[in-house]
């Protein structure tokens, strides 16, 4: 006669949910390194945005960069962060932009508060010599995406963005 057992428990719980298997990569990400970095101090999510033709992003998360890509859009842009912002969470949520491009600047701000429906910190930081020189020119957006990972590590003054439901 054969008595059954039960499992250890650690073979109850799935590694990965279904909620999560049909997120972005990015977030899937974040979530991994929220998940690993429970007690540390800096909560942040920082994202720098170099504007332009080819708008460059960067991703902070905990102090790690979690994606470095590049837009031709801003609308899939606007709506990229607005889905980063909505599923990871900190304390602080950080947008800074740089001043390059001061009319593209404010539309992405314009849309992003028109999207995301919560709070953020914004910053339009100076973004002088962050542009590399890199041999080929621009190979592949290679040098947007490095201004703006310089931006993320720059400081500008900051707006306080509430949601356009709070503010009417």
């Amino acid at each position: 006669m054969t008595t059954s057992k039960e499992a250890p428990e650690f073979s109850k719980k799935p590694i990965l949910h279904e909620e999560i298997i049909d997120k972005d990569p990015v977030v899937i990400q974040g979530l991994m390194i929220q998940k690993l970095q429970v007690g540390l101090d800096e909560n942040e999510l920082v994202l720098g945005i170099d504007p332009g033709s080819r708008t460059g992003l960067s991703v902070f998360y905990y102090g790690k960069e979690i994606e470095r890509s590049i837009f031709n859009s801003v609308e899939s842009l606007v709506m990229h962060i607005a889905k980063i912002l909505a599923e990871l969470r900190a304390d602080r949520k950080i947008i800074k932009i740089g001043n390059g491009n001061m009319s593209l600047a404010k539309d992405i701000m314009a849309l992003l508060n028109l999207r995301f429906c919560s709070d953020f910190e914004l910053e339009f930081v100076d973004e002088s010599k962050t542009s590399l020189k890199i041999k080929n020119y621009n190979q592949r957006g290679k040098r947007d995406m490095m201004s703006a990972k310089y931006i993320t590590q720059r400081e500008g003054y900051r707006h306080f963005i509430l949601p356009l439901s709070r503010t009417g």
